[in-house]
């Protein structure tokens, strides 16, 4: 991590090389493209910068690029999971979260290249290793997709 990151609660932020040291994905699968307004233990909001370039649109849809909704989920899962990971510290880097439910999503309106994600989560609870999150996505303001999760952390 770079020693410059705010650790005031609501001030951190990760950039995608601090990200990629606290979660296991990568490229085409990393998600996010950075963290902010940390509130560790309670709340983050990631920021994906959607593109034509996104692998997924090749083929969904050709003539009209939308970004899949399971795809938005992991996104929400992953701004989650990087949060929980900054929360723990250093002895769960790198540990992989697995999915464990995904409850009451809802897609309201087509995510395409252009957009800016926000993605509002925010802890439900945890307990050891198994968290809970609820996650609101966002372009310009208006909500387009929502969903309540929870994952585990294996090995830690």
């Amino acid at each position: 991590m770079s020693e410059d990151i705010e650790t005031k609660e609501g001030t951190a932020s990760l950039d995608v090389q601090e990200i990629m040291a606290l979660l296991p994905h990568r490229y085409p699968f990393l998600m996010i493209d950075r963290v902010e307004d940390i509130v560790l233990n309670e709340s983050a909001i990631g920021i994906k910068n959607v593109t034509i370039n996104e692998p997924f649109f090749q083929g969904h849809f050709p003539e009209r690029a939308v970004m899949p909704g399971v795809l938005i989920v992991e996104a929400m899962a992953q701004t989650a999971a990087a949060l929980v990971m900054h929360t723990l510290g250093a002895d769960a880097y790198g540990k992989p979260v697995y999915f464990m439910t995904v409850d009451d999503a809802r897609f309201r309106k087509p995510v395409v290249p252009g957009d800016v994600l926000k993605i509002h989560v925010e802890r439900v609870h945890n307990r050891r290793n198994v968290w809970k999150f609820s996650g609101q996505v966002k372009v310009d303001g208006t909500l387009v997709a929502n969903a309540t999760y929870s994952a585990m952390i294996v090995g830690y």
